[in-house]
């Protein structure tokens, strides 16, 4: 009886604007090489946050899937990150 646990995105999604990528992971616990449950868990990613000065600073996707970083390294062109970067400093809060 052998229980083995997996991590699998099974879901990759480009969508916005300003191109969020929209992840789901599953985990998968399986007995034997049979499936007994998946959970799932989402999270988006965005280009990047504003610093104190208004930069910029790029989304750290360092510890993603190499698919997930190709993704979006694709999306996040500089025009797109400008387009962000505007939109962030038109809604920062007062």
């Amino acid at each position: 009886m052998a229980l083995a646990e997996s991590i699998e995105y099974d879901k990759i999604e480009v969508v916005g604007l300003y191109k969020a990528v929209q992840i789901r992971k599953a985990t998968v616990i399986k007995k034997d090489g049979v499936e007994l449950t998946r959970a799932f868990e989402r999270y988006v990613l965005q280009a990047g946050t504003l610093d104190g000065n208004d930069d910029l600073v790029d989304t750290d996707i360092s510890s993603e899937p190499a698919e997930v970083q190709a993704i979006c390294n694709a999306v996040w062109t500089t025009d797109i990150k400008a387009a962000w970067k505007a939109n962030l400093i038109a809604n920062k809060p007062a």
